[in-house]
């Protein structure tokens, strides 16, 4: 096997599972883009293999820490096992993330489960190159009667035949791997998908919504903040398709406005709110511009709930999203009621919990207002977090209370 040496500071000797090609030490063998390699120490040791790309920054992605192809038999029981953690942790059968890249020892592979409807996005060129075989691993695993320990066996629908697999492999990153986007149905057809939260139903095309469909990791989330929603004014700033605005209608808010600048989520915002015969005023803006406006304005709200996508995703676009996330929660700010309450979240990476907070305390100052933490908020147990690899960990954020003026 090919493969290489990495220097003896290397971050993978330290239990992460990436290889930057700045500590590479020596390459042996030859291998191209795409291929199996092996990763070994100063002493010759096995670390473990890995996913090869000399095009990016990251050169090497390791995903076993012994000597072990990418065949099928691996996919099958590397799906079968983030299955069943999720079965353990007793997440909703129907609707999860089932895998969740480095966090399942998948390298750049996202699978989403919509009953079923599975969305698959891949992200790195070793996994792009087996897309056909990772497709095969899914089929076999959720039709051919994989046995899970299921910890709700009332809704125990773990397995569903027949079973769609779409691709939604259009996310940027992708780029920096040397990859086209790719989007379309590797399996059965694509259909409109309908689930419930909070009462609300929504329908959602697989194929042409938000990234892999939904915004799964704040499912939990959505029941917290309605239940805070009755008799207030809600603003939900980045509405993608209502999530929070429905819910919020849902649970009996007086008002609800809806901030997006995407029209086809901001339609299918519409549409759903149509459906459950729900309330919403829906703006199809930006949020910043809309947010100056309506200070200018005079208008207050009572509950806020801002929800944005990512500011950054490299380390040297923090100063400028630090920025952004100051000029966003100072407007929110000035908006909210006396006692209002504000539902803020990040799902930037290089956002930490301690920037968040020092972030949203500089604009408490600017606004000239004082607010109390009423909880966090902190990323889904679908969503694992590695310790050991800091880029799995995204999603945090915070639930304040204004504090009034005495």
């Amino acid at each position: 096997m090919a493969g290489i040496v990495v220097r003896p500071r290397a971050r993978i000797l330290h239990g992460h599972d990436w290889v930057f090609s700045s500590e590479v030490l020596k390459i042996f063998g030859d291998p191209a883009d795409g291929d199996v390699i092996s990763i070994k120490d100063g002493r010759d040791k096995m670390l473990g293999s890995a996913i090869w790309n000399s095009k990016s920054q990251i050169v090497a992605r390791r995903f076993s820490h012994r000597r072990q192809d990418l065949d099928l038999d691996f996919f099958k029981r590397r799906i079968t096992h983030a299955a069943e953690y999720r079965s353990r942790r007793k997440v909703n059968p129907r609707l999860h993330r089932v895998v969740w890249s480095e966090s399942d020892g998948l390298p750049g592979v996202t699978l989403d489960r919509y009953g079923d409807q599975f969305v698959l996005q891949l992200t790195t060129l070793g996994m792009d190159q087996r897309r056909e075989i990772i497709v095969e691993g899914i089929r076999a695993v959720f039709q051919s009667g994989a046995t899970f320990q299921v910890a709700n066996p009332e809704n125990a629908s773990w397995k569903l035949a027949p079973l769609s697999i779409i691709e939604r492999s259009d996310a940027a990153v992708r780029g920096a791997e040397g990859l086209q986007p790719m989007t379309g149905v590797l399996r059965g057809e694509a259909r409109e998908c309908e689930f419930e939260i909070c009462g609300v139903k929504f329908l959602i095309d697989l194929l042409n919504a938000q990234k892999t469909g939904f915004y799964l990791d704040q499912l939990s989330h959505y029941p917290a903040v309605a239940e805070l929603a009755a008799d207030r004014r809600v603003l939900d700033c980045f509405t993608n398709e209502g999530g929070f605005a429905l819910t919020c209608a849902r649970a009996g808010a007086t008002e609800v406005i809806g901030v997006e600048m995407q029209a086809n989520a901001i339609a299918t915002a519409r549409q759903n709110a149509k459906r459950n015969e729900l309330t919403v005023r829906w703006v199809e803006q930006d949020v910043f511009p809309y947010l100056r406006a309506a200070e200018k304005a005079g208008a207050q709200f009572d509950l806020i709930i801002l929800d944005p996508p990512s500011f950054t995703k490299t380390k040297s676009g923090v100063r400028d999203a630090i920025r952004g996330y100051r000029e966003l929660h100072l407007r929110a700010f000035k908006l909210l009621s006396r006692d209002g309450i504000l539902a803020t979240f990040s799902c930037s990476h290089h956002i930490s919990d301690a920037i968040l907070s020092e972030t949203i305390s500089a604009a408490l100052v600017d606004a000239r207002r004082s607010a109390r933490r009423l909880r966090r908020f902190e990323q889904a147990l679908d969503h694992p977090v590695v310790p050991t690899m800091p880029e799995t960990e995204y999603f945090k954020g915070v639930l304040l209370e204004m504090k009034p003026s005495i």
